[in-house]
Formats: C-alpha cells, structure tokens, sequence
C-alpha cells in the first residue's frame, strides 16, 4: 500500500471511531479541521524555503546526544531533511516508516537522511526503536531550525485543548512550553547548500 493510501485509511479510521488507539468526538474533529483550514489560509506554506533557496546550516542532536552538522553531511553527498512533528504523531510515524522503505535508495545515490524534530532525544530515541529506523531523528529545541526554513507555525487555542485531550503533552514531548510545531516537510539538499 502507498504512503498516502495508509494516510488515507487512517484519517477515515479515526474520523469514523475504528482508531485503535482513541475515539474523538465530532467536536474535536471539527476543530481539527477548522486548525487545518487556518494554516492554509494563513499561507504560511508561502514562507517556506523553495528550490533554489539556500538551505539554513544546521547543527543538532541526534537520539543519543551527538551533534550532527547539516554541512558535515553535505561534505559527504545530498542531504534528505525531512520535518517531523514527533513520535504522537501516527501520521508522521507513517511517513517515517515509507522513507525508512526507500533509504537504501536514497543512500544508494550517495545522500544522507534525517529526520528533524521538536521532541527530545529520548522521545526521538522512542521513534527511531518504534519505527525501525537506519536513519537519526534530530533535536530542534523551539523548532528553531524549523523556522529558519519557514515551517514553524503556532497550534490554536482550541487545538491546544484537543491535543491535551488527546494526552499529547507537547511541552513534555518537546521540553517547550510554546505549543509550536514544523509543518511537515521534505527537503532534498544539494551538496552546495542550495534547495533542489
């Protein structure tokens, strides 16, 4: 099954209540989706980096604690950065576990890849195990990094709520007490800096 047929089946599941994992109420779904349309209608896409954009340098932690540096990686290849939003997320989770599918391709072209995300390393360490990953899930404390590509943006009141509801504690997750997150996003890197 394709990545986004997964997404697909699991969005119906938990909007029609055959999520294993909760049922939210109608109510929550509609703030959801009242969350979503916002971020799209406040064009924050438009403030992400583009191709032929040159890419923020970066150094951050992986799971256990070691500093990667984006110009490291880049001294090496073409560098996949990809913007996770943390290990609560099923539908991040999913999309982790499609990259981990194609790595080998990816490697095989001689890029890296990472994953980056607001959540502390030890919730990063939870993922990589969870998800079965060859590839480091990266620190970025406060989203910083996030921002300086234009993918940060801040959740709503109301969703606040339903993630608490949800007992997605995200100033636990991220040691963060801002309830700021990366909207999701691939970057392909090339070995110049710039954005393919």
């Amino acid at each position: 099954m394709k990545l986004q047929e997964k997404l697909d089946a699991m969005r119906e599941d938990f909007e029609n209540g055959r999520f294993p994992l909760l049922v939210p109420t109608q109510a929550q779904i509609d703030t959801m989706h009242r969350a979503t349309k916002s971020l799209v209608d406040s064009r924050q896409a438009e403030k992400a980096l583009e191709a032929g954009a040159k890419a923020p340098e970066f150094t951050l932690q992986d799971a256990d604690g070691n500093p990667v540096s984006s110009r490291a990686l880049l001294s090496k290849g073409p560098l996949v950065a990809t913007f996770y939003r943390g290990v609560w997320c099923p539908y991040c989770n999913y999309d982790l576990q499609a990259l981990e599918e194609v790595r080998s391709e990816i490697e095989a072209r001689g890029a890296s890849l990472v994953a980056i995300s607001p959540q502390i390393p030890a919730n990063s360490r939870k993922s990589h195990r969870d998800n079965k990953l060859g590839f480091p899930i990266l620190s970025d404390p406060g989203t910083a990094v996030a921002a300086a590509f234009g993918l940060r943006f801040a959740l709503p009141e109301d969703l606040v709520e339903v993630y608490k509801q949800f007992d997605n504690d995200l100033p636990k997750i991220n040691d963060d007490a801002s309830w700021v997150l990366p909207m999701p996003a691939r970057y392909v890197i090339g070995t110049d800096g710039v954005i393919a």
